[in-house]
């Protein structure tokens, strides 16, 4: 799976579990990891690439949202829909999504992985 990543020697890096549901805890590891490059929200927006989730399962696309609607200009979980959520807090927060989405960036229509994004702005 896409969020699997690994190291210049081909060993896992530590991003998670390839079937484990996408976390609010497993986004802060992928904003950590690419920091700084184009595959972080605050870079990214700066090229015009907005964030958001592919299912690989379905092939839908999600805009990241808010839980009110509105666009959040980083990853976030609480304004996924219904079908793709497995777990709320007491609050009404995601606290976790299928392990088919995959978060990244959304530019002219077309998804993009992290690393499809860090490669984009870097070329």
């Amino acid at each position: 799976m896409a969020r699997y990543l690994f190291d210049d020697n081909n060993e896992g890096a530590g991003m998670g579990e390839p079937d484990a549901p996408l976390t609010p805890e497993e986004l802060a590891i992928e904003r950590d990891w690419f920091e700084g490059t184009g595959g972080e929200s605050s870079v990214c927006c700066d090229h015009g690439l907005v964030p958001g989730f592919s299912d690989e399962e379905t092939g839908c696309v999600y805009r990241a949202l808010y839980r009110d609607g509105s666009p959040a200009p980083m990853h976030v979980l609480d304004g996924l829909p219904d079908e793709v959520v497995l777990d709320r807090d007491a609050d009404g927060h995601v606290m976790a999504v299928k392990s088919s989405l995959v978060s990244g960036f959304i530019f002219n229509g077309c998804f993009y992985t992290r690393e499809e994004a860090a490669a984009l702005i870097a070329a």
